[in-house]
């Protein structure tokens, strides 16, 4: 225990905990970046392998290490056998819970199986195998959950789809249209990293500990099941059917704010500007058109003018998650795989940043304030 203490505010916010080469969340911009590029800027013109080398190894590739790295990382997708028996269990056991949940598991036995160990004990190249092993197969273990739950049979990888088109095909058994495609691979780039949010925290503080990669993810994935963090996709788009129409919009919300609800999709504890990632995920959603993004859009407007009423002086404007529910549903992703999705694209940020904390020895330990009765008191007699 520290011989002193410095108190900080309720949940660490603002407080600097370390320092990082991998990004950063600029909240009074409106920007955000991976290493020394615009998140959104490489997700408008590069591919989720380019970020994923990027994030992994701090540049982005030509084209013979993109070949490269490509190759090598879809020939990780395919699991284990001991892996592939087990998930029919773990789905039956979680069908009211969903895929998240059983990823939980799932991670823990491919971690097992693959032999991974402490990142205290491996030198920088070997976390790293392990890392790119457990991000490969994320996606697999995710559709193939979904599909079981479903009273589906899980679809093998494919090897020469792209990531963000195998996962697609993995999950509907088709193969995606390019547009389709392209959307969903636009959104994953956007939020493969996004600062030290709940989960990638997380990840950091059970990395601190020397612990494997496996042990690590499956921390971050239980941080980010929370409504609060990365539950909250479907639960915008819960917001546009249960406005149903937009004669209905101001009642609706104003009935929600003067209650103190919480508009989901509204609002972010960084920005206080636009989300950049909503910015580029509304485009994608009016390149498809159509009534349901034109009703988003009108949602989007009366909301931000009520909010500015009710609220005065408060920066509320959409975040990631409105606009990612449009572009999911729009793109044929059912809703209970919102957040697996968004999962499967922070699996690398995560990863990253457990690679650049297990660089680190000292181990993530802060202090908590005793506030309860005085102490020592007497034990009562039994």
């Amino acid at each position: 225990m520290p011989t002193t203490t410095t108190a900080v505010p309720r949940g660490l916010a603002g407080v600097v905990v370390t320092d990082t080469a991998l990004g950063d969340v600029r909240g009074l911009e409106g920007f955000y970046h991976y290493r020394q590029y615009s998140a959104v800027e490489l997700a408008q013109t590069r591919s989720f392998e380019d970020v994923w080398h990027l994030m992994f190894h701090g540049e982005l590739p030509d084209a013979a290490a993109r070949a490269e790295f490509t190759a090598r990382t879809a020939a990780l997708r395919h699991l284990p056998p001991q892996v592939s028996a087990a998930l029919p269990g773990i789905a039956a056991a979680g069908r009211a819970s969903g895929p998240l949940a059983g990823l939980r598991t799932a991670l823990s036995l491919l971690g097992a199986a693959q032999g991974f160990r402490p990142v205290y004990d491996l030198d920088a190249d070997r976390r790293r195998e392990d890392a790119l092993a457990a991000c490969a197969a994320v996606p697999t273990l995710l559709t193939a959950l979904y599909r079981l739950g479903q009273g589906l049979a899980p679809v093998e990888p494919r090897d020469d789809l792209s990531y963000a088109a195998n996962y697609l095909y993995m999950m509907t058994g088709s193969q995606p249209s390019p547009e389709r495609v392209r959307a969903i691979e636009r959104y994953l780039i956007s939020t493969v990293d996004h600062g030290f949010n709940a989960s990638t925290f997380t990840a950091r503080v059970v990395a601190s500990t020397g612990a494997d990669v496996a042990a690590s993810l499956v921390a971050a994935v239980g941080a980010l099941s929370g409504p609060l963090h990365g539950g909250a996709p479907s639960r915008a788009l819960d917001t546009l059917d249960a406005i149903g129409g937009p004669d209905r919009i101001d009642g609706w919300v104003r009935e929600r704010v003067l209650a103190g609800d919480r508009i989901m999709g509204f609002g972010h504890p960084v920005y206080r500007t636009e989300d950049p990632r909503s910015r580029m995920l509304r485009g994608i959603a009016e390149g498809f058109g159509g009534p349901l993004v034109a009703f988003a859009v009108e949602v989007e407007r009366h909301v931000e003018a009520i909010l500015a009423e009710l609220k005065p002086g408060r920066e509320l404007h959409t975040n990631v998650e409105f606009y990612a529910g449009v572009v999911m549903e729009l793109c044929g992703v059912p809703r209970e795989m919102f957040t697996p999705t968004f999962c499967a694209a922070r699996v690398v940020g995560w990863s990253a940043n457990i690679l650049e904390q297990a660089e680190d020895s000292k181990i993530i330990r802060p202090a908590a304030r005793y506030v309860g009765p005085p102490v020592p008191q007497p034990v009562p007699a039994p």
